[in-house]
């Protein structure tokens, strides 16, 4: 008889999901590339990474895998609501990688910060500072390099406690063939 693991179910919060939302579109307004993937990813990662450190997710979100990578499930209704409450908007942006579509506060409208603790705050300002600048395209690869993300079958939820994984270490011949790669194009040492 095989059992499945029993996976922990975390409550979604709902006003903490919003205020995460209005934190990173109002973070990543000097980002020129930050848009809807990189919007996931970061609240991905901040969920993820304060399950590991603190041992809860900031918001108990659900995530599953798309082709560009995770996303909360509960994305499209709290954006829209947003929107229809008059608190954010959607522009598109061109800059040197075509358009794009951005979650834009509206005048006045600020994070309320101290719905989150400290230790919140920092992981999600950690995680704005590491993917500040990085196009979609980094973003959705970095993604997909994360264990619960890669062995995820497409649309499947990716469990929390995924986040104690870590990708397997790349073999030395795996190295030495991205060092050379590297140097052919001009890369420099790295």
């Amino acid at each position: 008889m095989s059992r499945e693991p029993r996976l922990r179910q975390f409550k979604f919060d709902a006003e903490k999901f919003k205020e995460l939302l209005v934190y990173v579109a109002e973070s990543s307004t000097d980002d020129p590339v930050f848009g809807p993937v990189k919007l996931n990813k970061i609240l991905y990662y901040a969920d993820f990474a304060a399950y590991r450190e603190l041992g809860e997710p900031i918001t108990g979100a659900t995530y599953r895998k798309f082709d560009e990578g995770p996303a909360p499930d509960e994305m499209l209704e709290w954006r829209d609501h947003l929107i229809a409450q008059g608190e954010a908007r959607i522009e598109v942006r061109r800059h040197f990688t075509g358009g794009e579509k951005r979650l834009l506060l509206c005048d006045g409208r600020r994070a309320d910060r101290e719905m989150f603790s400290p230790a919140e705050r920092r992981i999600v300002d950690e995680v704005l500072a590491f993917f500040h600048g990085k196009l979609d395209r980094e973003v959705a690869e970095f993604a997909h390099r994360e264990p619960g993300c890669a062995v995820a079958r497409d649309r499947e939820v990716i469990p929390y406690e995924s986040a104690w994984l870590r990708p397997a270490p790349i073999g030395r011949e795996t190295e030495e063939q991205a060092l050379r790669i590297a140097k052919e194009r001009g890369y420099g040492a790295l």
